[in-house]
């Protein structure tokens, strides 16, 4: 426990090219008593590294110039112990899963508050046996082509009509899925 306490005062990076996302974080994790740094791409990131050798992260999965991915690897290059969470407004099970791979501890979708994030990082510094398992349930197919949906949608700029082009499918067939409610998330 004095381990998980000690690393409350090391300081915490946010990496995220939205500023004003970033520095409402930065602020609402210095009102809960921590120090804080924000980064607006990898460059600052990787230079704030060395600088103040936080021990935790929290990187933005899309920024303008490179990905959060890729920013998670420089990171872990220079301190491989440090405990990164991905936030991104493009939630997918497939970056999760490469998030998780290249060494994240969680990925949260936005808006996630500094509550939730504080918390990922807490059981992550808990004890072995104190540690929550992870759930071992899948998202059902509504929930994975809600997010394919989205994630398409998003990368055409919202124009319905190119991504129904690419999703193959008929424009008001998209429309259509968009008018439904997504699908309830699957519950851990």
């Amino acid at each position: 426990m004095e381990k998980a306490k000690a690393r409350l005062f090391h300081p915490i990076l946010i990496v995220d090219d939205d500023r004003i996302f970033r520095t409402r974080l930065v602020r609402a994790l210095e009102d809960r008593g921590l120090r804080t740094h924000g980064a607006a791409d990898s460059a600052e990131a990787v230079r704030l590294m060395h600088e103040i050798k936080p021990v935790r992260a929290i990187v933005d999965l899309r920024m303008a110039e490179e990905s959060g991915l890729d920013v998670i690897q420089k990171l872990k290059a220079i301190d491989p112990k440090l405990a990164v969470i991905v936030l991104t407004g493009y939630g997918s099970i497939a970056t999760a899963k490469e998030a998780i791979r290249r060494g994240a501890l969680d990925y949260l979708t936005k808006p996630a508050d500094a509550d939730q994030i504080l918390s990922i990082f807490e059981k992550a510094d808990a004890p072995q046996g104190e540690r929550a398992t992870p759930p071992e349930s899948a998202p059902s197919l509504a929930q994975v082509e809600w997010e394919h949906i989205q994630r398409v949608l998003a990368d055409c700029d919202g124009n319905i009509s190119q991504a129904a082009r690419v999703l193959g499918i008929h424009r008001r067939s998209l429309q259509r899925k968009l008018s439904k409610l997504p699908p309830p998330e699957i519950e851990g």
